[in-house]
């Protein structure tokens, strides 16, 4: 496996939205563990394609190295599609590996359900909440060209840039 260096906050791929997979091929396969070989390295939860300057429809998650989740396994989501947010919603710090020294409360849906090909191609449909539902949307925003800073309030906004 090989590390991919990650897009930093102002590369525009990171702006654009990503396209979707047509095939799972050897290259993909490849991609996804060097995906999280790159997530780990950096001591991350979660990775999207384009920020590691790849525009496909792909993220990656694996929460299970947070003390509360050690029994979560990682997961690959393929061309993801959330089509349903709960109203409940919850606030949490968040962080970004494309934004480094950054952190900021987002308030997010609690809970979420998602479709996505796994890494067989396979369709799949995931019902999640808390830390989990998260994490997916956060990387979910990736793809859509969305920094987790643009789901806060103008003035902290602000704020995060002067610091």
């Amino acid at each position: 496996m090989t590390q991919i260096p990650v897009n930093q906050y102002g590369d525009k791929i990171l702006r654009k939205k990503t396209i979707p997979v047509q095939k799972i091929d050897p290259e993909t396969i490849k991609f996804v563990k060097d995906m999280f070989e790159t997530m780990h390295e950096a001591s991350g939860v979660g990775l999207a394609a384009n920020q590691v300057g790849s525009s496909k429809s792909v993220f990656v998650v694996d929460i299970s190295v947070m003390k509360d989740y050690p029994n979560e396994k990682p997961r690959v989501f393929i061309n993801p599609k959330i089509v349903e947010r709960s109203e409940e919603t919850d606030s949490y710090e968040e962080g970004c590996l494309s934004i480094p020294d950054v952190r900021a409360e987002v308030i997010r849906p609690k809970k979420i359900k998602i479709l996505f090909k796994d890494l067989e191609f396979n369709d799949q449909t995931l019902e999640v909440d808390d830390f989990l539902a998260r994490v997916i949307q956060h990387e979910y925003d990736h793809l859509q060209g969305i920094y987790f800073t643009d789901r806060i309030p103008e003035d902290q906004q602000k704020n995060l840039k002067e610091s």
